[in-house]
């Protein structure tokens, strides 16, 4: 099996320059942009100044989880990108450590953004989200734990979506619920796909009390289209599930691929859905720890906030401050370059793919993540290790649970330099020349 699903775009299998001549020299990551473009594939990539020029020798020595953890090899696992955040959220972090003031912020009992949130969501995707049920995080996962303790009890079933970003698995898990995988499958017209049927049959059979939907999808980068997210509406509609809704890689669609919010199907799909972001993924802030939740069901909100206001901890004054200098439209002029960015590495990726025997790729409509399937390679299990042994880390399928044996997921949120390297050294494994 030999195959590269890229909607609207044909994919050939052509040479690649630089990559897989096993005869030719060991980049270190640095990129000739005297012309202005990048050399492979189809036609040349266009360099994007603030993107392609981080290079190998100074991100590898990053103190952050992961590069850190590469054991030496391109760190191609964790979901950070290798780009410095975007000018606005410097700026302003820069401003404030100058000022010197790093005590208590001036918030009220409430952070600046619940409108910040309120308005992107109606500016971006036209889903006019009421500010006042919206509450902060200091994470996406910490908010989808708090929303587990406080709407299920222990031996309650969850469903999700697999193969599943492994927090989500552990966050259901390590509480004592029960999980109720809902497999994806690959599909030649779309890439990957939901099941309705099987979906109805999974959760009427366990007797699931709560949905987990991501989308975008990790780690398989499916951005859900509003057919599908109206069958999971009904189907939670008919069986009265709350729906955890983590959109946190929203901003990070390719078009056409646009992102829809869930609670913008229906007025019954706002009222039973919290919905989970932040700046953290699109903006590369998640050290700062800052994220929100839009919670629709006023019953659930109350349960929330009888609490006492720090059980759950805060979001930290940087973090917020960061978020609300990315959601703006200086964020936004730079978001569109990181976008085109990405599509061009995407685009690189869906081509190297393509001239591997017995891998499978449907490129992804959203994220920065490759979900490839090296079944057909004859790796096995063992794919994850034979990569890192190659001089790539990439995160083994294994880690996303049911289906995910034999993928490995591949992050391109890096330079053309850095990607190259890393599919040069991918190339070298799958044919066996890896020295």
């Amino acid at each position: 099996m030999n195959h590269v699903y890229d909607p609207g775009r044909e994919v050939s299998a052509p040479e690649v320059p630089g990559i897989g001549d096993r005869a030719g020299p060991r980049t270190e990551g640095h990129v000739d942009g005297r012309q202005g473009r990048r050399p492979g594939g189809n036609g040349d990539h266009p360099l994007h100044e603030g993107f392609d020029d981080v290079d190998l020798e100074r991100v590898s020595r990053r103190p952050g989880a992961k590069w850190a953890l590469a054991d030496g090899g391109i760190a191609a696992w964790i979901a950070d990108m290798d780009f410095p955040p975007c000018p606005p959220v410097l700026s302003r972090l820069r401003e404030i450590i100058e000022v010197g003031d790093l005590g208590y912020p001036n918030w009220l009992g409430r952070t600046p953004l619940r409108a910040a949130f309120s308005r992107r969501m109606a500016e971006r995707h036209g889903w006019a989200a009421d500010a006042a049920p919206v509450r902060e995080v200091t994470d996406l996962i910490q908010g989808v734990q708090l929303i587990l303790h406080l709407a299920t009890a222990p031996g309650d079933a969850v469903a999700l979506h697999v193969p599943a970003y492994p927090p989500f698995l552990s966050s259901i898990t390590a509480s004592g619920r029960r999980l109720v995988p809902l497999p994806l499958h690959r599909d030649p017209t779309c890439g990957w796909a939901l099941d309705p049927a099987a979906t109805d049959d999974a959760v009427t059979r366990a007797g699931a009390r709560v949905l987990i939907l991501v989308n975008p999808h990790n780690p398989t980068g499916r951005v859900f289209t509003r057919a599908e997210l109206e069958s999971v509406a009904e189907t939670a509609r008919r069986h009265d599930l709350l729906v955890i809704s983590d959109e946190i890689h929203a901003d990070l669609g390719y078009t056409p691929h646009g992102h829809i919010p869930f609670a913008s199907i229906s007025p019954d799909a706002a009222r039973r859905t919290v919905t989970l972001t932040s700046a953290s993924k699109a903006f590369n802030l998640a050290g700062l720890r800052c994220a929100v939740m839009h919670v629709g069901d006023p019953d659930l909100l109350r349960k929330r906030d009888a609490l006492p206001s720090d059980l759950f901890g805060a979001p930290s004054f940087l973090g917020v401050e960061a978020a609300l200098a990315a959601w703006t439209p200086e964020g936004d002029a730079w978001l569109v370059t990181l976008v085109e960015h990405l599509g061009c590495n995407r685009r690189r990726v869906a081509e190297m793919a393509a001239t591997w025997p017995g891998v499978d790729l449907a490129a992804p409509d959203g994220t920065y993540l490759a979900w490839l399937d090296v079944r057909g390679t004859g790796l096995g299990q063992w794919a994850g290790k034979a990569f890192a042994e190659g001089g790539v880390r990439l995160s083994p399928g294994e880690d996303f649970g049911p289906g995910g044996e034999g993928f490995v997921r591949l992050n391109f949120a890096t330079s053309a330099g850095i990607l190259d390297e890393a599919l040069r050294r991918m190339d070298a494994v799958l044919r066996g020349t890896a020295a």
